[in-house]
């Protein structure tokens, strides 16, 4: 039994945006870090394909939180609207996603 789930997805930026998306999660907003600690993700890094503009996103969640409540909180929404100009998004703003399913893992 895992102490922990693993979340994959994908998403998608706009061109010449990339040094503006670094930026930006560079100087994350300390109320957005608390609220994902809070929802339960203790480790979370997004990768960029610089030849398609792709960014994959891996997250580890801790069990029992409440990551399904994130995108109701006020800043989760902020930082969509604040980020929805340098990426594809879905009406209201959330990043566009598409999940990738595991195919492989190494644990040695």
């Amino acid at each position: 039994m895992s102490d922990h789930e693993i979340r994959a997805f994908k998403m998608q930026l706009k061109p010449g945006v990339v040094p503006e998306y670094k930026k930006r999660h560079d100087e994350l907003w300390p109320d957005l870090a608390e609220a994902l600690r809070g929802a339960g993700i203790f480790d979370y890094s997004i990768f960029l394909d610089e030849s398609t503009l792709s960014l994959f996103a891996v997250l580890k969640l801790k069990p029992g939180y409440p990551i399904d409540e994130l995108p109701t909180l006020p800043v989760m929404r902020r930082w969509w609207d604040y980020m929805a100009p340098l990426m594809e998004v879905e009406p209201d703003n959330k990043p566009r996603q598409w999940d990738l399913p595991s195919v492989f893992h190494f644990a040695g």
